[in-house]
């Protein structure tokens, strides 16, 4: 049976090898030294720490996939609105995992106050991760072309959001200015 669970420390070796094969062999991210467990580790303690979510999806077999979110940029103006991130294990392409792991990323996001999801997507060839996006409500808002080199290539990056909650529609509780 496929769960849906937050992520722990013992998940970090799996999460660390998903995540090396997409720096390798994807274009999904512009990564090209996969990062040690240690800044795994770190990475994952920082999202922790600013109150987001970081989740995996496992089966019997173990984790097949990871997503979690960190805020668009860190200035204030921006502490409502994240940009998500997913990697699944190449064994679980096209199974549905991707879809579930981003629509309990985008409820768990909301009770965290996130107003506004943003796919930061790496290669417009990258028809899994926009389908998903896509799929999930997320609208299409732009591309920056050529701007990432990688396998010897010029890769564009896709933009696409989706508002989540109350969105715009009222300020937040602690707004601020």
């Amino acid at each position: 049976m496929t769960k849906i669970r937050p992520s722990t420390d013992a998940d970090i070796p799996a999460i660390t090898a998903i995540y090396a094969h997409h720096v390798l062999h994807g274009t999904g991210t512009f990564e090209t030294t996969p990062p040690t467990e240690q800044d795994m580790a770190g990475r994952r303690a920082d999202v922790l720490s600013k109150g987001l979510p970081y989740l995996v999806v496992e089966d019997a077999t173990g984790v097949l996939g990871f997503a979690y979110c960190n805020w668009f940029k860190p200035r204030p103006a921006y502490r409502f609105s994240a940009e998500d991130s997913i990697y699944l294990a190449s064994s679980a392409h096209g199974k549905g995992l991707g879809r579930l792991l981003l629509e309990e990323l985008m409820a768990q996001a909301e009770r965290a106050g996130v107003r506004k999801l943003i796919a930061v997507i790496g290669d417009s060839a990258n028809k899994g991760s926009v389908g998903v996006h896509a799929a999930c409500g997320f609208s299409h808002v732009g591309v920056l072309t050529n701007c990432g080199w990688k396998f010897d290539r010029w890769l564009d990056v896709v933009l696409m959001d989706r508002v989540i909650g109350a969105g715009s529609t009222n300020a937040p509780a602690q707004s601020g200015s």
